[in-house]
């Protein structure tokens, strides 16, 4: 780009410049900065230190190991405590449904849904830190847990056909068993992953969470609700069909119901069909008159009492064979150890969910601390959940996570603290203890209801696939392979899946990084893309090129194929036309000297032999040595056309800003840039290294006696250098350097 002041100007200007503001290369600040004096410390003295115990250390401890012993003392009762009531019995009236909802997606009886909507969600009153989330089932993970309960405890295993009848005897035996072990394979897995949680939290590695990318969350639980509401459909249609789980489990699940559609139950289709359109306008109230309304319609508790005491009054299972909860034990169970030898066949399908569960909590969670300015530890919700899951599988529950619908009616109804979450599990307590048995006639068609309600939240989350495709093509792919890859291989392998992919993307990312040349905006020390801002300006004879990614192994190669590229400067290909020129201008002269000879000694014959030969012996040797002059002297303009881009570009700028870290790999292509542009007379430049990055310069032996010369504190610093050298120093190109 062409600049309009003369180069005596530019010196001046650059110099006045340079005194107002002097110019900082990486060896000028080491010869004025010294790095403070740090003595390593032994690491037995390190663990000694982190062993040493004082009081105050030990009540920091305790308090981060027991939230509830820092804000239970501050308690503002008058404040709280009447939100907190409404808010718990809110809360409470979901919890029901939900819990026995949500025990037919773990494929347990409907009982221990609601011992896993009780003794969770006290416990987590005393080790949580989130004041709004609500703990409990939830349908994405109880449908991992049914998916392990199944594989384990199959149909099969216990001579159970597929079959409308239930009248024999041994048949009930039969299911009674299955369900028995179906309930140790759900209690082994919330066993592990509790453990797994708790460890997980102990070791400080919150941080596993970051992995499950928000578009890889939606992308799988819409997935899961796939999963769920495919699962329902037989109890909705009243329909008895062999539970799948797996690869392609949906498929199948699809292909039993409708193979025995035929076979639909009306009765139960009418009470599941009726309970949905009232269930959906319940919503649709509560949706649209929230701010009028003092707390949200408790639509599915109503739901469940009508049809508790329409399908008792017109004894809808004897009559018209609609199935229902059956018998539900009043009282607690007493505590038993779960079955440590299930733990080997579901270790990988703890740990997924122990992730997911997580992760659900987590994000949950940050949202209402960031709307309520108070903060969460990653560490301790892990730690609790770890305890809720492992303590709460020696009385029979499985694992837990936070609700999404529970926790926004926990904090629209005035929730304020933890006291909420334990009001709402000591109403599923007297539910337990006292009037349980009164919801043993409730039709099984009535929770598949509530169920697939409660995936409308889940669905609309289809219209993230727009909302990605105008944002991030990649975050779209990570949605959709997530949400392709759980529907088809099954929740625990398409979670692998998905997180694998969304590790690819990122090496992709920094593969394939943002290349751009840089420019002024002028008189300022900012610099931004010259293909971007019209009002941007090129320094003539300078280029400043910068990449958005770190310089290593994926992509050093690139790298330099880029900066070749983008600053228009190849070294290789200049070196290659300048001998191509060389050779074909050495190759012109002898054809030329040939054809001298052969006209000189033709001149001769027509005058006096022993002269004229006599002089031409003395030219011949004068004119040999000219033309190997030439050949290695000036090129002619074929050779000053390739050397074009060389004349033009005299420094190239390496912006390192955004570089977090350089290997070996990256450091050597690095050096070897250098050095090819260094042949043709290009001087190349570094400039905004962090600290870490000169750290790991300089570990690999980067810098040598020259090298470090190069290297200047920001891209202006580097600028004002290079202008001085190329205004100062107009000989030659090579000279810069």
């Amino acid at each position: 780009m062409e600049h309009d002041q003369e180069p005596e100007e530019c010196l001046v200007q650059t110099q006045m410049y340079c005194v107002k503001r002097p110019v900082y290369n990486q060896e000028l600040l080491q010869g004025q900065l010294h790095k403070k004096e740090k003595t390593p410390q032994p690491l037995s003295q390190k663990i000694a230190h982190s062993c040493r115990c004082s009081s105050k250390k030990a009540k920091s401890h305790l308090y981060s190991f027991l939230p509830i012993l820092k804000w239970l003392p501050r308690y503002p009762v008058k404040a709280y405590l009447l939100g907190d009531i409404v808010s718990g019995i809110s809360t409470g009236v979901m919890q029901l449904p939900q819990g026995l909802a949500y025990a037919l997606l773990a494929a347990v009886p409907p009982v221990f849904g609601l011992y896993s909507s009780f003794y969770p969600v006290f416990l987590y009153t005393f080790f949580g830190t989130s004041r709004h989330i609500s703990i409990g089932t939830f349908a994405v993970i109880s449908l991992m847990i049914g998916g392990v309960a199944v594989r384990e405890a199959p149909d099969e295993m216990f001579n159970i056909m597929e079959s409308n009848s239930t009248n024999s005897t041994d048949l009930l035996e039969n299911y009674k068993a299955r369900d028995s072990m179906r309930v140790k394979v759900a209690v082994a897995v919330t066993l592990l992953s509790g453990i797994i949680q708790l460890s997980l939290g102990l070791l400080r590695f919150g941080f596993v969470a970051i992995y499950l990318t928000e578009p890889l969350v939606r992308g799988f639980t819409t997935a899961a609700a796939v999963h769920v509401f495919t699962s329902q459909l037989k109890y909705l249609l009243g329909i008895k069909t062999k539970r799948y789980s797996g690869a392609l489990s949906v498929l199948y699940s699809l292909i039993a119901v409708l193979s025995n559609i035929t076979k639909t139950n009306i009765a139960s289709l009418v009470v599941g069909l009726t309970c949905i359109v009232l269930l959906l306008s319940g919503k649709e109230i509560n949706d649209r008159f929230k701010k009028k309304l003092p707390a949200p319609i408790p639509m599915e508790i109503i739901v469940v009492i009508i049809a508790t005491g329409v399908s008792a009054g017109m004894n809808l299972s004897s009559t018209y064979e609609v199935d229902v909860v059956g018998h539900i034990p009043t009282g607690l169970l007493a505590p038993t150890g779960p079955d440590i030898t299930l733990i080997p066949a579901v270790f990988i399908d703890a740990l997924a969910i122990a992730i997911v569960g997580f992760s659900m909590t987590i994000s949950m969670a940050k949202i209402f601390a960031l709307k309520h300015g108070y903060t969460i530890d990653g560490n301790q919700e892990l730690i609790a959940l770890g305890i809720c899951n492992s303590a709460g599988s020696f009385f029979q529950t499985f694992a837990v996570t936070c609700s999404m619908s529970r926790s926004l009616v926990q904090e629209s109804t005035g929730g304020k603290t933890q006291i909420a979450g334990t009001l709402s599990s000591i109403m599923v307590l007297l539910v337990i203890v006292a009037i349980g048995y009164l919801f043993e006639p409730l039709p099984q068609t009535v929770l598949a209801a509530i169920v697939m309600v409660n995936l409308k939240g889940m669905f609309k989350q289809f219209g993230d696939i727009t909302h990605f495709w105008k944002t991030s093509k990649i975050e779209l792919a990570i949605w959709v392979v997530a949400f392709v890859a759980s529907v088809f291989l099954g929740l625990d392998y398409g979670l692998l899946t998905a997180v694998a992919f969304a590790v690819i993307t990122v090496i992709y990312r920094t593969q394939r990084p943002q290349y751009r040349i840089l420019g002024q905006i002028p008189n300022t020390d900012i610099y931004c893309d010259v293909e971007e801002y019209e009002e941007v300006k090129e320094y003539p004879g300078i280029k400043i090129f910068q990449a958005n990614a770190s310089l290593y192994f994926a992509n050093s190669e690139l790298y330099a194929n880029a900066l070749k590229k983008k600053t228009g400067v190849d070294p290789c290909a200049i070196l290659a036309a300048k001998k191509k020129a060389q050779k074909r201008h050495a190759k012109e002269l002898k054809q030329t000297n040939e054809h001298r000879k052969k006209t000189v000694l033709k001149l001769t014959n027509d005058m006096e032999t022993s002269v004229k030969h006599e002089v031409l012996n003395d030219e011949l040797p004068l004119n040999g040595k000219s033309a190997d002059a030439n050949a290695q002297g000036t090129s002619p303009d074929e050779l000053e056309h390739f050397m074009e881009p060389m004349t033009n570009v005299h420094c190239i700028i390496l912006d390192f800003t955004p570089v977090n870290f350089v290997d070996s790999v990256g450091a050597k292509k690095l050096k070897s840039v250098i050095k090819e542009y260094e042949e043709v007379g290009v001087c190349l430049c570094i400039a905004g290294c962090s600290g870490p990055v000169v750290d790991d310069l300089t570990r690999l032996n980067f810098f040598e006696k020259s090298t470090r010369n190069l290297l200047f504190h920001t891209v202006h610093d580097a600028v004002l250098s290079c202008q001085l050298k190329i205004v100062s120093v107009p000989q030659t190109a090579s000279d810069i350097c």
